[in-house]
């Protein structure tokens, strides 16, 4: 009797399940925030291209079940990941190998949806087809650099503020502590507040080389120095902030779901395994 299982102890979870609880998570969150991404990329794309006013409203919502599929791995792979690093590694170790693991699938999801907004192409298939035409596999990971650069320090800062404010909450809590609901939320708010705001000008730098040719006529940027270069010498400091407003309305509710249904996918799939251990 000595050897079960505390009834108030979280029931470990299968890398497969932690994968499927951030998946859907993420898919979720993705999903109903599609709209305001669609926002921050209009906003950060080179002097020339379409506007909201030229593409309308529809382009909100273009791609947005089956980019957002994309998402189902890029937040399974980050939250698994992390889950399995954590307790062999300090937390900025762990989120590192989350957002350098979850850009397999964040990158590609990244260049179909942000040329489907811009209008480069019409729908989905054609996306898939033109890119593999052009540029092979290698073209769905055009700007990988810039997307690198990005999602790893603001992976990092988010998941590792996160981690900081859970432990936080949980040290007088005892061993089988949880975080709440509104626990869940209110720290991925704050966390992805943080993360964004550090690499937001690493985000405009992104969007501009996924989205060149969104811009008729005009010379494409040779690489991330040239981009920068150029930007800051014909727009100034300031476009480097571009789209923050939109961004920051879009990563705070996203993350915000996406740690909140994280944590409440990993809770039914606890209780469901923890049923069937005592069946």
């Amino acid at each position: 009797a000595g050897l079960r299982r505390s009834s108030n102890a979280p029931v470990p979870l299968s890398s497969g399940e932690k994968l499927l609880a951030g998946g859907t998570a993420r898919f979720s969150a993705q999903l109903v925030m599609y709209p305001f991404d669609a926002l921050r990329t209009l906003a950060q794309t080179r002097k020339g291209a379409k506007t909201l006013a030229d593409l309308g409203a529809k382009t909100l919502v273009k791609g947005a079940a089956t980019t957002s599929s994309f998402a189902f791995f890029v937040g399974g792979l980050q939250f698994s990941i992390f889950a399995a690093v954590r307790p062999r590694a300090p937390a900025v170790v762990a989120s590192a190998c989350a957002s350098l693991g979850s850009c397999v699938a964040g990158i590609p999801q990244e260049v179909i949806k942000q040329r489907l907004v811009t209008g480069i192409y019409p729908n989905f298939r054609t996306a898939v087809r033109q890119i593999s035409k052009t540029g092979g596999v290698l073209g769905f990971y055009e700007g990988w650099r810039p997307t690198v650069a990005r999602n790893l320090p603001f992976v990092v800062v988010t998941f590792c503020t996160f981690d900081a404010l859970k432990n936080n909450a949980l040290k007088h809590r005892g061993p089988d502590g949880k975080l709440t609901t509104f626990e869940n939320y209110a720290f991925g708010v704050g966390s992805a507040l943080a993360g964004a705001l550090a690499t937001q000008p690493i985000d405009v730098v992104k969007t501009r080389l996924m989205t060149q040719a969104a811009v008729a006529g005009k010379v494409p940027y040779k690489g991330v120095a040239d981009c920068v270069g150029t930007m800051f010498r014909n727009e100034g400091p300031g476009v480097f902030m571009a789209g923050l407003k939109p961004r920051m309305i879009y990563m705070g509710p996203l993350w915000a779901m996406q740690f909140g249904l994280n944590g409440q996918a990993t809770k039914a799939l606890q209780k469901r395994k923890a049923e069937k251990l005592a069946a």
